[in-house]
């Protein structure tokens, strides 16, 4: 007796991509846990994540960046700076500006708090999945890294 391999009906790909955007939305929301940056504002991280990823930059430039007055990102710079996060230095070519950078802490907060979240992700893949498991999200990431990858 010749016996086929039972084919699966195609799945339907806008329930798949509902369920990838709302499972991604849950892990990024695992991996904030897993590094907290305290009691931060939103704001405030979306600040630190700008200096973090782009460098030094003015109130100013913050302030376009985030869409924001510069009288708000002024009140969001002092929170940070008060908790020692951010530091100001005058700005070489125009004295009337202070360039504002990340502190030895806050790049220390960022890297624990990255190690964190890497060390949480290896456990629950390691203890979660079985090898064969392992293996089919080794496929999956290479799935989900062309759909990121092509416009």
């Amino acid at each position: 007796m010749n016996r086929r391999k039972t084919e699966l009906p195609p799945p339907d790909a806008a329930a798949l991509a509902a369920e990838l955007h709302a499972l991604s939305g849950k892990l990024k929301r695992k991996l904030r846990e897993q590094a907290s940056a305290g009691d931060l504002t939103p704001s405030q991280v979306a600040v630190l994540r700008h200096l973090h990823q782009d460098g030094p930059a003015t109130v100013t430039a913050l302030a376009r960046t985030e869409g924001v007055r510069p009288q708000s990102m002024g009140a969001t710079i002092a929170g940070l700076e008060a908790l020692g996060l951010v530091k100001g230095s005058p700005d070489p070519s125009d004295g009337r500006q202070t360039i504002l950078s990340l502190t030895p802490a806050c790049r220390e907060l960022i890297r624990s708090g990255r190690a964190a979240r890497q060390d949480w992700l290896l456990r629950a893949i390691q203890t979660k999945l079985s090898a064969e498991e392992q293996a089919q999200l080794a496929f999956a990431m290479r799935l989900l890294n062309r759909l990121v990858d092509t416009a």
